[in-house]
C-alpha cells in the first residue's frame, strides 16, 4: 500500500502536509477533481502521535449552533459516499444522547430549527431504555449519531486519493515551508519540493511549520494540549448503547470503543475540560496519562455508568489543537491553505473539511467567515 519516501522532485501541483483525517480527506477531494497531488506524512498513516488514531470518534448532528447542525448533515452524506466508494464500513450508527445542563435545551432548539429528529425523554425513561446508564435533567435522543473509525477512514481516504493519482509519501517529514513568488517550496527529509499550492493540515505541527523563525502565514492562537481517554469493560451496558454526552462540569462523553461491537470492545470515556490543560508540543508531550484524570473518570463511571466495571482496561493520550473560540481555521493566504479543524470536535466533519479545503486550494473562499484566519476569536 505504502510508497517509499519521496525523492527530490522539481514540482507538484498541490502538496498536502499531514495525512491525518483532514489531510487525507483533502488529498482525496483534490485528486478526484483531477489535480496533481502529493501527500506528505512524517510518520506512517494512522500513527498514534497526533489526533487521528484509535478505533472510534463520535459523529452526531446535535449542536447548539444551527450552522454546525447544517454542516454535520453535509458531512454525514459525504461519510456515506466515502463508505460506498471505498467499500469500507466506517460508521456505526447507535444514536446519541445528550443530557444534563442548560446546553441540552439549546441543542433541542437548533435541531428543531433544522428539522433534525430527536426524542425528549425523562431520566427514568432513558434508564429503562438503556440499562446500565444513569441520566439527569433534560434527555435528548437523536438517531443520526454514532461513531466513525478514524484509522479506517484515513486508510479509505488515502486509498481513494491514490486511485485517482495522488502520490503518497509516508515517513517523509516536511521540515520547512518558504514562499517564492506565487508558489511554495517545501524542505522535506527526502529533498526539496516546489508546489503551486500547499495545504497545511499538520494539526499540532502547524504552528511550527507556518510561524517558525521565518513566518509564512500568521495564525490565530493555537493551543496544543495532551488529552486522555479510558476504556472500561462492559457488564450490563449494551455494546450498541448510544453515544452519551453529559453536559456537566467537566463535560464528559462516552461511546462504544471498538470497531465491531463485540463483547471486548468496552466503552470509551473522556472529559472535555475547560481549560483543556497545560500547553504541550508534539515533541515534549509526556504520553503519560494523568492519574487525576483516571480517578475522576473512574469515579464518574461508578456514579453514572454502573453497567461498566469501574476499572479501565486501557488508556491512551492524544493531542488537541484548539483555537480560542473552538472554531476551525480554513483559509488561504497566497499559495498556502491552512486546514486546522481543531478543538476536539473536527473528526466528524472530515470528508466535508476535505471538500472545503479543496475549494480553497482551487481559489475559493473559506465558505464561513468564522473559519477565516483573521476571524475574531475572543
Amino acid at each position: 500500500m505504502e510508497e517509499t519516501a519521496a525523492q527530490v522532485e522539481e514540482a507538484v501541483g498541490i502538496a498536502v502536509v499531514g495525512a491525518g483525517l483532514m489531510g487525507a480527506a483533502t488529498a482525496r477531494a483534490l485528486a478526484r477533481r483531477g489535480h496533481g497531488v502529493a501527500l506528505f506524512e512524517r510518520h506512517g498513516p494512522g500513527h498514534g502521535l497526533g489526533s487521528s488514531h484509535g478505533s472510534a470518534r463520535i459523529v452526531r448532528r446535535a449542536y447548539a449552533d444551527a450552522r454546525h447542525v447544517r454542516l454535520t448533515g453535509r458531512a454525514m452524506e459525504l461519510w456515506r459516499a466515502t463508505e460506498e466508494e471505498s467499500g469500507r464500513a466506517l460508521l456505526r450508527m447507535t444514536g446519541g444522547v445528550d443530557h444534563g445542563g442548560a446546553d441540552v435545551g439549546a441543542i433541542a432548539s437548533a435541531l428543531d430549527g433544522e428539522g433534525v429528529p430527536y426524542e425528549a425523554l425523562t431520566p427514568a425513561e432513558a434508564e429503562r431504555r438503556w440499562p446500565g446508564a444513569r441520566f439527569e435533567g433534560r434527555v435528548l435522543f437523536h438517531p443520526e449519531a454514532g461513531t466513525v473509525d478514524p484509522e479506517g477512514a484515513v486508510w479509505a481516504f488515502i486509498e481513494l486519493a491514490r486511485r485517482d493519482g495522488c502520490a503518497f509519501h509516508p515517513r517523509t517529514a516536511v521540515l520547512g515551508i518558504s514562499l517564492r513568488g506565487d508558489h511554495a517550496v517545501l524542505t522535506t527529509s527526502a529533498g526539496t519540493v516546489r508546489a503551486d499550492r500547499v495545504v497545511v493540515a499538520a494539526g499540532a505541527w502547524a504552528s511550527d511549520l507556518l510561524e517558525g523563525p521565518d513566518p509564512v502565514v500568521p495564525l490565530p492562537r493555537l493551543t496544543v494540549t495532551q488529552q486522555q481517554v479510558f476504556h472500561f469493560p462492559r457488564r450490563a451496558l449494551a455494546g450498541d448503547a448510544p453515544t452519551i454526552i453529559h453536559h456537566r462540569d467537566p463535560l464528559t462523553y462516552s461511546l462504544s470503543g471498538g470497531r465491531d461491537g463485540g463483547p471486548g470492545d468496552g466503552r470509551k470515556i473522556a472529559e472535555f475540560l475547560d481549560p483543556l490543560g497545560p500547553p504541550v508540543t508534539p515533541d515534549n508531550r509526556s504520553g503519560v496519562v494523568d492519574p487525576r484524570a483516571r480517578e475522576r473518570v473512574t469515579a464518574y463511571v461508578r456514579e453514572w455508568l454502573p453497567g461498566l466495571a469501574p476499572e479501565p482496561f486501557n488508556e491512551a493520550t492524544c493531542l488537541y489543537t484548539a483555537t480560542p473560540d473552538e472554531e476551525f481555521v480554513l483559509d488561504r493566504s497566497g499559495p498556502v491553505v491552512v486546514c486546522s479543524p481543531c478543538s476536539g470536535h473536527g473528526a466528524k466533519y472530515a470528508p466535508l473539511i476535505g471538500e472545503l479545503t479543496a475549494d480553497l486550494a482551487e481559489g475559493g473562499d473559506p465558505g464561513d467567515p468564522s473559519f477565516a484566519l483573521d476571524a475574531p476569536r475572543g
